[in-house]
C-alpha cells in the first residue's frame, strides 16, 4: 500500500489482499508500521475493526491486544479472572515486518529472520520525480 494511506500514528488499520491472503496494516503510536493476519487468533474476528491504539490492535470482539510481533500484550478478561498473565503470553497472532519506505510500505511475509528492505539504487536517485500509481488487477 502507499504509505500516504497512513497520515498519522494509531489512524485506522487497512485490508490488504496479497497472494489470496487477507491482512491488515496500521502505524503504531510510535510510527512504526505493523502487518498482521486478518483473523484474530481467538475467535477468528475482522483484525480491520480493530481498535489502533497505544502501540497495538485491540480486536473489538473480546479486547485482546496485540503488538506489532503479534504477541497478545492484553487479555482484559481472562487477565482479570485468573489474575495471571500467563494465559496471554503464549497467544500471538500471525504478525509480519512491515516498514514505510520510499512511498510504499513494504512488508515481509517469509520466515524469521526478516531481512532488511533492500535500497535500489532508482529510488537513492536525487533530482527526481517519484509518483505512486495503484492498479487492481484480477487474476489468479
Amino acid at each position: 500500500l502507499p504509505s500516504s494511506e497512513f497520515p498519522e500514528n494509531d489512524g485506522p488499520a487497512k485490508r490488504m489482499m496479497l497472494l489470496g491472503e487477507r491482512f491488515v496494516m496500521y502505524r503504531d503510536s510510535l510510527g512504526r508500521m505493523g502487518a498482521m493476519a486478518e483473523a484474530c487468533p481467538h475467535r477468528g474476528a475482522s483484525m480491520y475493526f480493530a481498535r489502533n491504539e497505544e502501540c497495538g490492535l485491540r480486536c473489538n470482539y473480546h479486547g485482546w491486544k496485540f503488538d506489532l510481533d503479534g504477541q497478545c500484550v492484553e487479555a482484559p478478561f481472562e487477565d482479570l479472572s485468573s489474575g495471571s498473565t500467563r494465559f496471554r503470553s503464549g497467544i500471538c497472532a500471525l504478525a509480519y515486518r512491515a516498514e514505510a519506505r520510499f512511498g510504499l510500505v513494504w512488508a515481509y511475509l517469509g520466515p524469521a529472520p526478516a531481512p532488511l528492505i533492500p535500497t535500489w539504487e532508482p529510488f537513492t536517485y536525487e533530482n527526481c520525480f517519484t509518483q505512486i500509481v495503484q492498479h487492481v488487477v484480477e487474476c489468479n
